[in-house]
């Protein structure tokens, strides 16, 4: 894996290449697709973060908005109120790094000055391009995301993927973003609509490489997990961790997941196997 720096908001950094990186999700909702309502209290929400920085969580991702087809859209406003007191307490807290989920340039703005250091954006900087300025007035890391939503897709999994990103990297550079704070999301599950579009994508994956950015794969307890194993959203621990150590053999970087320990522990020995592998092949 190519060794890297991420550069992030408030002077933070994180080196990826070397070992994966897991990001914790932490739903502040109460209609998220596997766990709606179970952390949308902040106290709630609080000790979750807690659980998952103690299970080796680098990162945790809050969001307020679920993202599932079909959700209803909130106002910016209760978005805001829902993850605003959450990163307060995280940043007050200290050690570790917090991303906002949030397509809203002006959530992610009020999100970086509560402490958040990552801007993590599900429409790929393409629904509200102003989000990428933010960024890069705040020195923020910065998560593209490619999804298929309200737009025709080119019928080639990759291709489909190389022409969003592509443009939403066109964005991002246009307003002042520089290389070295963006990462890559390909967007499992977002309007790719079978299980095989996401499996394909996953044996596809290294293509993505050719971008030239580290990549996060969020797989977590995605429907097309239940489809290949049968299992209800909340008993797909296993099966992404398995998504885990295939994408991570594959170049991804970081892993968005639900159930830390498991994909910890997964993402644990594909590393160590990496660096066998590696330093075989120095001698």
């Amino acid at each position: 894996m190519t060794a890297r720096r991420w550069q992030l908001a408030h002077g933070r950094y994180l080196e990826l290449g070397g070992k994966a990186v897991v990001v914790g999700i932490l739903n502040v909702t109460p209609d998220s697709f596997s766990d709606g309502g179970l952390f949308d209290a902040p106290e709630a929400a609080l000790i979750q973060a807690r659980r998952m920085i103690g299970e080796g969580a680098a990162v945790i991702d809050v969001g307020g908005e679920s993202t599932r087809p079909g959700a209803a859209t909130i106002s910016a406003s209760e978005e805001q109120a829902r993850i605003l007191p959450v990163i307060e307490a995280l940043a007050h807290a200290g050690g570790v790094l917090i991303s906002v989920d949030t397509y809203r340039a002006e959530t992610a703005r009020l999100a970086v000055e509560a402490g958040a250091h990552i801007v993590n954006d599900v429409c790929g900087l393409q629904r509200e391009p102003d989000i990428a300025r933010v960024a890069a007035e705040t020195g923020a890391g910065l998560v593209v995301m490619h999804t298929g939503r309200g737009r025709d897709k080119l019928p080639d999994v990759i291709a489909d993927q190389l022409a969003f990103l592509e443009k939403s990297l066109e964005i991002g550079r246009g307003q002042g973003v520089a290389d070295d704070h963006i990462v890559l999301d390909p967007g499992f599950g977002f309007a790719k609509e079978t299980a095989e579009e996401n499996l394909d994508l996953m044996a596809r994956f290294s293509e993505l490489c050719a971008l030239g950015f580290p990549l996060m794969a969020g797989t977590s307890r995605k429907r097309f997990i239940g489809t290949v194993t049968g299992r209800d959203a909340a008993d797909r621990a296993a099966g992404t961790a398995a998504t885990s150590v295939i994408l991570r053999l594959k170049g991804a970087d970081l892993f968005r997941v639900h159930d830390v320990a498991i994909n910890v522990d997964a993402l644990a020995v594909a590393d160590a196997m990496l660096a066998r592998q590696t330093g075989r092949s120095e001698h």
